[in-house]
This record gives C-alpha cells, sequence and structure tokens, in this order.
C-alpha cells in the first residue's frame, strides 16, 4: 500500500508546504479587522473559534462527496488517487482558501457577488443562477439521501416519509436560527464522529494489510469509460468542487483572523482529501476487483458500499457508527446549503437578514421549491448538477486569478488548474449526451479552443481592472468610529 500511503503523507507536506506558500502569496493582514466583527449582526457575522470554524468549514463542504465519489472513482483504478492528490493540493485547496480569504476581504460576500465584482456584471447573474439551483439541488438530495440510509440502518422501523419531514423540520431551524446557536453547537460532535469514522476505516485497512492496488495509469473501469474527462467530474469532493465556493463564505464571516484561513480553508479541504484517499482504497481493495465492486455499486450503489467497508473493517458496533457519520456529511451539508442559498439570494436582491421575518420571506420559497424537487428523478439533473459543480469552480479559480493578477502577485496559481478544468468542462457538455452529443475528437478540439477563447477575454479583462485600480477589499477604516 505505497501508493495509499505515500499519498496521505503527500496530501500532508502539501499543507505545510504549498499551502504556506499560497498564504504568503496571498499576502494575510494580520491587523485587518474580519466581517465578523465589521459586519457583526448576531446572526450570519459572528467570531468563532478556530477550532470550531474548522470542523464546521470541513462538514460544510463534505457531504457524501468524499466518500460516493471516491468509491464512484476508485472503479478507474489507481489512477484516482493521483487526481485526489494533485486536485486537492494544487487546485481543490487552493479554490476554497483563495475563495475563503478574498471573501473575508470584501465583507463576507458570496461568489456571485465576487464574480460580479472581479469578473463584470453579467457574471453575477450567471453565478447566482448556477449557486442557488446547485444548493437547491444539494439541498434535497442530502435530504432523501441520510433519510434512505437511516431507513435501513433502522431496519424499516422507522417509516421513510417520517425521516425525511424530520431531516427537513432541522434544516428549517438551521437555516433561520443564528449560526451559533445550532450550527455552532452540534457540527464539532458531527465533526468527531466523522473524522473518528474514516480514521477508523483507514487504520484497518492498514492493520489488516489489504490489497490496496500501487499506481498505475491504466484504466479498469469495467465498462472502459475514459478516464479523461470523466474522472474529474465522478470524484469532486475530495479534488476539487464549486460547491465549496458557495460554502466558504459562512466561515468568512465568523472568522476571527485572517492568519486562521490557512487552516479552516485550505487545511480543512486537505483533511477532505484524506477522507477521500481512505474511501477510494477501501473500494478498490475489498470487493475482489473492479468487477466486484461494480456488481455491488449497481446492486445498491455507493450506499451499499459504504456499509460493506464499515461492518467489514470495524464490526457490528464500529461499522455501525462509521455508517453514522456517513449519514452526519450529507445532513450537515444540506443544512448549509439552504442557507448558503438564504444568504446568495439576500445579498443579490440587497435583503438584510438580522430580522427572521426577512429570513423567512427567502427561506419558505426555497423549501417549498425543495419539497417538489423531492418528487423528481434526478437522474438527470444530477448529470448537469456534476457539470455545473465544476464549471462553478473553475469560475472560482479565475476570480482568484483576477484578484492576484490585479494585486501584482502570483496569478498563475489558479490560473493553471482553472484552465485545465475549463478545458474539461466545454469537453464534456460538449461530448456528453445531456450536452451536445458530439464525438470526443471533435470536442476536445472544442474544449482547447472555446477555453483560449476565455483565457484570452480573461487577460483583458484583468489589465483593464488593473489600470482601473479596480478595488481588492472593502475599505474598513472606520468601521469602529462612532458617527
Amino acid at each position: 500500500m505505497y501508493t495509499f500511503l505515500a499519498g496521505i503523507a503527500l496530501l500532508i507536506i502539501g499543507y505545510f508546504t504549498y499551502g504556506k506558500f499560497i498564504e504568503k502569496v496571498f499576502g494575510v493582514k494580520e491587523e485587518r479587522t474580519t466581517p465578523a466583527y465589521v459586519n457583526g449582526d448576531g446572526v450570519d457575522y459572528i467570531p468563532m473559534s478556530t477550532s470550531k470554524n474548522s470542523l464546521i468549514q470541513l462538514l460544510n463542504i463534505a457531504g457524501t462527496g468524499p466518500i460516493f465519489g471516491p468509491i464512484m472513482g476508485a472503479l478507474y483504478g489507481p489512477v484516482a488517487f493521483i487526481w485526489i492528490v494533485i486536485g486537492c493540493i494544487f487546485a481543490g485547496a487552493v479554490h476554497d482558501y483563495l475563495t475563503g480569504m478574498i471573501s473575508i476581504r470584501n465583507r463576507g460576500a458570496h461568489l456571485p457577488e465576487l464574480a460580479s465584482k472581479f469578473l463584470g456584471k453579467v457574471m453575477k447573474h450567471v453565478v447566482n443562477a448556477f449557486a442557488v439551483l446547485l444548493l437547491l439541488l444539494v439541498g434535497t438530495v442530502f435530504v432523501s439521501t441520510p433519510a434512505s440510509l437511516l431507513h435501513v440502518l433502522m431496519d424499516g422501523k422507522v417509516a421513510l416519509g417520517i425521516l425525511i419531514a424530520a431531516i427537513f423540520v432541522y434544516y428549517i431551524l438551521a437555516t433561520l436560527l443564528p449560526v451559533d446557536k445550532i450550527i455552532g453547537r452540534l457540527y464539532p460532535y458531527f465533526g468527531a464522529l466523522l473524522i473518528i469514522s474514516a480514521v477508523g476505516v483507514g487504520v484497518a485497512l492498514v492493520v489488516t494489510g489489504a490489497p490496496i492496488p500501487e499506481i498505475s495509469l491504466s484504466n479498469f473501469h469495467p465498462d472502459n469509460a475514459p478516464i479523461f474527462p470523466l474522472i474529474f467530474f465522478t470524484i469532486t469532493c475530495g479534488a476539487l468542487s464549486g460547491f465549496h465556493a458557495t460554502q466558504t463564505p459562512i466561515i468568512s464571516r465568523t472568522t476571527q483572523k485572517e492568519k486562521q484561513g490557512r487552516k479552516i480553508f485550505y487545511g480543512m479541504m486537505i483533511a477532505e482529501g484524506i477522507i477521500a484517499m481512505i474511501w477510494a482504497a477501501a473500494a478498490m481493495s475489498l470487493f475482489d476487483g473492479y468487477g466486484g465492486l461494480n456488481e455491488v455499486l449497481a446492486a445498491g450503489g455507493p450506499g451499499a458500499v459504504v456499509s460493506e467497508v464499515s461492518t467489514t473493517m470495524l464490526g457490528a458496533i464500529g461499522g455501525t457508527l462509521a455508517i453514522l457519520g456517513v449519514v452526519v456529511l450529507p445532513i450537515t451539508s444540506g443544512d448549509t446549503a439552504f442557507r448558503s442559498a438564504r444568504m446568495i439570494i439576500a445579498e443579490y436582491l440587497n435583503i438584510a437578514q438580522k430580522k427572521i421575518s426577512s429570513r423567512l420571506w427567502i427561506a419558505v420559497p426555497l423549501f417549498a421549491v425543495s419539497i417538489v424537487l423531492t418528487q423528481i428523478d434526478f437522474n438527470i439533473l444530477w448529470r448537469y448538477f456534476s457539470w455545473a459543480n465544476q464549471a462553478t469552480a473553475v469560475i472560482a479559480l479565475f476570480v482568484g486569478a483576477m484578484y492576484l493578477y490585479i494585486a501584482k502577485k502570483n496569478y498563475f496559481i489558479p490560473l493553471i488548474p482553472g484552465t485545465f478544468m475549463l478545458v474539461m468542462v466545454i469537453t464534456y457538455i460538449l461530448n456528453a449526451q445531456i450536452g451536445f452529443g458530439l464525438s470526443m475528437n471533435a470536442s476536445w478540439i472544442g474544449g482547447f479552443i472555446g477555453s483560449a477563447i476565455l483565457v484570452v477575454l480573461f487577460f483583458v479583462a484583468a489589465k483593464k481592472n488593473r489600470a482601473n485600480n479596480l478595488p481588492l477589499e472593502e475599505d474598513i477604516s472606520n468601521w469602529n468610529k462612532v458617527a
């Protein structure tokens, strides 16, 4: 298991080396007051400790992504390890750190507002539509997924409808109440359960000497599905995910000091990458090859793999705890998905959120739409979500590149992974049946040409923004002075 252990070691080393480098390039301002204090409202802007913010951030961004995605990606073989490690260190963690820190510098603004400022006003409307749709899909699916897992765990003793209703009630409270009342109090315990379950499976793999395959560039997918570009849309959380750009502003509004950003944003993405490595390794090694894994997935989906791995590795009690950890993941992303959607819409419409009535006007329609969506087959919509998710990640990376370009800093750090994923996003939608259905060769050509045009337009806009001295951050010099 050299590849597996080396991959985890590289992720940890990446945090202390490349993460430190990114922090230095961005330029932390320790004396600058954060939005938690400047914009404090007792609802969304509340200072919280680094440890609490870190656990909340991990649970916000995790969902079932770093488990279900790597399990599906394991069908491709050890090449999944390569994407998780490289993607996490050089793309995903960079994406999360820059999104979080730029948001901190701009009163905790969400991605649509940041895209409007740095990429043009038209992008505000485009990204707002992307973000709200993405969050609604995430929130809705993360009602049904944990409810189904709990239904199975309870042997059907509690009706599925009751479990769905209970999760919806929790989501409504978490969306409306101040962030420190429910999320701030429950998440540390949820986070501990998630970490214990993942570490338990990882340690069991090592102790039992599981036959984890070593590094290989070969494609082991039983259906011979192409690695490029599909693996980048199969393994998102754990490597790179635009969903994270909708979550980091929640914590940018509760961070006490900019110096805490590397641990909270970059560090928690690295932690998610380690979780992804563990579940990819388990899926590759415990089902008698990729054909066996494919059969389990066909019969019961990733949830069946989670159940089998957990009980096999940790026994009945440990396995139940591990499954509960997986149940917690979608719940703790579903609640913040709805909360983020409320905050994004409020920001878009310029509606203050201090009064609960203002929060209700936005939240009630959101949940009404979500309840309707639970009745729809998500197979097709989820494929669009997967593409929209990575398209959102590209936008967030280009926002980071624009910020650093204007600041005359190393903008290639986000621009290179952003451009790479831009090629994949365009190629995927040109080739996919849910897109334009072109041949793979034509799609690759279109992907490279389309990306080249967009990168040229980016530099045109970047030079204009730098010449006009576009302000990079909000002026907070008078925030604590008496009028």
